[in-house]
């Protein structure tokens, strides 16, 4: 019988081999043991999964396998250092340590390292620990995993002129950095009553791109669009703020957090997020969605400024082109409609009946011609206003009642305007003018009737959208918005895009000719205002004029009435004129126009010529003079060194060229007249007459 020797009294008992190979197999940490070798010869459960090797694969690996390659060659001189003397070396010495996990990716770790004996062999004991397994690393990796994506996310957004491709992206990005199951970008639709899916990631639950819902608080979406701060769902079963639609509880979503897209301080659309987990996401969460929701807003916003920019310098250069070519061309209707006029008085042609048709026919065409450069000149803004003090109401319920009289009995008009008076500060003519283009195309988008809305309100405070476009500055009193609306075809984006441009037009041949909204657009502009419209297909179209208003209802008094346009006004006859033009038909014309009048004229093609005229005790009443006059002096010059020399001098400009109308009404005396060219002889008359009246 074996007799064993007793314990030393005070000792603990040895543990038996099994409890040691159960502690080894049950340790928390990783517990890798190597040979001299290098060669891994035993591996606990916690070592396989986390470096992800199947049970019992480990062993007999290379301990170098576990060493990401960048990182072996100071490793190896690591463990020869290591080996020549051994000692144990705990944890939190080396804070930089990182593992080849077997797919390839790393993972921070820390390791603590200690010798050991059995049967003769040196082995060491590895112990390694993720670090990510303490809370605050954990928070920090998660917070560093969030920057870095931020970062790239940026990048993108910043190299992306298409903000089309961002939205494509960043849901899935989101979805995959958050490990959350659904993402889904909102745009609010143009009229703000919709919000439409432009982005989405995790396709179930009925969201996907496309999808529209509601701007209303019983919505996820119109909530979260509502509030100034982002919205967190703990759990979508015992939500009561707003409907959760079915579809995402059968989807198994439990919470979500949405924030809204701001630009500017205005609600433009949502991000939302949305977990199979309850209570998912915390402040870490939060900031993360926020800066993205901020970073989307912006790349959105750059994009829609950018495009207005373009669409803007676009609308600029055709304005440029038609307001250069303008002076020539109203040169050559002047003679036109000078010649036909002479032409018709003729009396030979007073019993000729095939004559007198064909000249009233060229007449009213060179009449059409001068109206048809009035509007381009009115898009580019280059056309001589007349402003004045205004009641928009008075000239609404005017405009109404001539409509109801013209327009068809199927069409329904009302208009909506305040008791008290709206005044604003704009040509009477042009503000009609562009009053009823508007009706017009209204009309024809209600083929089968329907109802044409005016409204007019005071505007203390412009929408977002136009606060670059407008200078405030420009109207202290603030602005009036007038609108013109219909329950009509509605605009397409597309149609919409270009709905301002010159000679766009969606009417079929012949019935209009694209220039009724650009002329409403560069009057408006003109005015130091602003137009938008909201239109949709199959719903209808308002367009909404943004002028200055006036400081308060002040009374106009009407400008006295001009003379009668038949004969030559009173106080025309036996003048002495000097006209001054260089081109020589228009000079021609504008001679025999005078002639008939009854005017003493003398004709010279330049200042140059025309100054040694013009002494003191010079015979000469009025001086009439294009603006423009070739290479030499010009009209203004001119018609200055003139009156210098005669005070009494009456002086009329005249031009083709409205840029130069506008510079000399702005620096003209109030005692000279402007003349726009094309003109007839009675306007002639008419400006002759005011001008020596003055």
């Amino acid at each position: 019988m074996e007799h064993r020797a007793a314990p030393t009294p005070g000792a603990a008992a040895p543990l038996p081999a099994v409890v040691h190979r159960q502690l080894f197999e049950a340790y928390p940490d990783a517990l890798v043991v190597a040979d001299a070798a290098g060669l891994i010869v035993l591996a606990n459960p916690a070592a396989h999964a986390l470096l992800g090797y199947p049970e019992g694969e480990l062993v007999g690996e290379r301990i170098d396998a576990l060493v990401p390659q960048a990182l072996r060659e100071r490793h190896a001189a690591h463990r020869a250092g290591y080996a020549r003397s051994p000692r144990p070396r705990p944890m939190g010495i080396e804070m930089d340590l990182v593992a080849l996990r077997r797919d390839g990716s790393q993972v921070a770790v820390e390791i603590a390292l200690s010798p050991l004996h059995a049967d003769g062999a040196a082995l060491v004991v590895a112990a390694i620990r993720d670090v990510g397994a303490y809370p605050r690393v954990r928070q920090a990796l998660l917070r560093a995993r969030y920057s870095e994506q931020l970062a790239q996310l940026g990048r993108l957004a910043v190299d992306a002129r298409d903000p089309q491709l961002l939205l494509r992206e960043l849901p899935e990005r989101v979805a995959q950095t958050l490990q959350t199951d659904a993402v889904a970008v909102y745009m609010l639709e143009p009229d703000r009553r919709m919000l439409r899916v432009v982005g989405a990631f995790g396709g179930v639950g009925g969201l996907g791109e496309g999808l529209r819902v509601p701007n209303r608080a019983d919505t996820f979406a119109g909530y979260v669009v509502a509030q100034p701060a982002a919205v967190d769902v703990a759990d979508f079963r015992g939500e009561r703020r707003f409907t959760v639609p079915a579809a995402w509880l059968d989807a198994g979503w439990t919470s979500a957090l949405g924030v809204a897209l701001s630009d500017r301080g205005r609600p433009i659309g949502v991000l939302t997020v949305a977990s199979r987990e309850k209570t998912r996401f915390g402040d870490d969460e939060r900031r993360f969605v926020e800066s993205l929701a901020n970073l989307l807003a912006a790349s959105v916003q750059r994009t829609q400024s950018q495009e207005a920019l373009r669409h803007a310098q676009r609308l600029e250069s055709v304005g440029q082109l038609t307001g250069g070519i303008a002076h020539d061309f109203n040169n050559l209707l002047t003679v036109i409609q000078g010649n036909l006029q002479v032409l018709g008085e003729l009396p030979a042609l007073a019993g000729d009946e095939q004559a007198r048709p064909l000249v009233a026919a060229a007449t009213r065409a060179a009449r059409r011609g001068a109206e048809l450069t009035g509007k381009l000149l009115a898009f580019s803004r280059r056309q001589v206003l007349q402003p004045s003090v205004l009641d928009v109401g008075a000239m609404l319920h005017s405009l109404a009642d001539m409509l109801r009289r013209t327009l068809d009995q199927r069409i329904g008009i009302a208009v909506d305007v305040p008791v008290q008076p709206l005044m604003v500060r704009a040509d009477a003519g042009q503000l009609e003018s562009a009053l009823l283009n508007i009706a017009i195309n209204a009309r024809d988008a209600m083929p089968d009737g329907g109802s044409l809305r005016f409204g007019a309100s005071a505007c203390a405070a412009l929408p977002d959208a136009l606060r670059e476009e407008i200078d405030a500055a420009a109207a202290p009193a603030g602005h009036v918005a007038i609108s013109i609306g219909d329950n009509g075809t509605g605009m397409s984006e597309a149609v919409k895009a270009r709905a301002f441009e010159p000679f766009f037009t969606t009417k079929e041949s012949g019935r209009g000719t694209g220039l009724g909204l650009s002329t409403v657009y560069g009057f408006v502009k003109q005015s130091k205002g602003a137009v938008v419209i909201d239109s949709r297909p199959g719903v209808g179209t308002t367009l909404t004029l943004y002028m200055p208003q006036a400081p308060g209802p002040t009374r106009v008094e009407s400008p006295p009435p001009h003379a009668a346009s038949a004969g030559a006004p009173r106080g025309v006859a036996g003048l002495r004129v000097l006209l001054v033009e260089d081109d020589a038909d228009v000079r021609a014309v504008m001679h025999d126009f005078l002639v008939t009048l009854g005017c003493q004229v003398r004709a010279l093609p330049d200042g140059e010529q025309a100054l040694p005229l013009l002494g003191a005790g010079a015979a000469v009443d009025v001086l009439v003079t294009d603006i423009a006059l070739g290479a030499g002096m010009r009209g203004t010059r001119l018609a200055e060194r003139a009156q210098q020399q005669l005070p009494s001098l009456a002086v009329l400009l005249m031009s083709g060229y409205p840029a130069e109308l506008l510079a000399a009404d702005a620096q003209a005396p109030s005692h000279w007249e402007l003349l726009r060219k094309p003109c007839t002889r009675e306007e002639l008359a008419q400006a002759m007459a005011r001008v020596t009246h003055r």
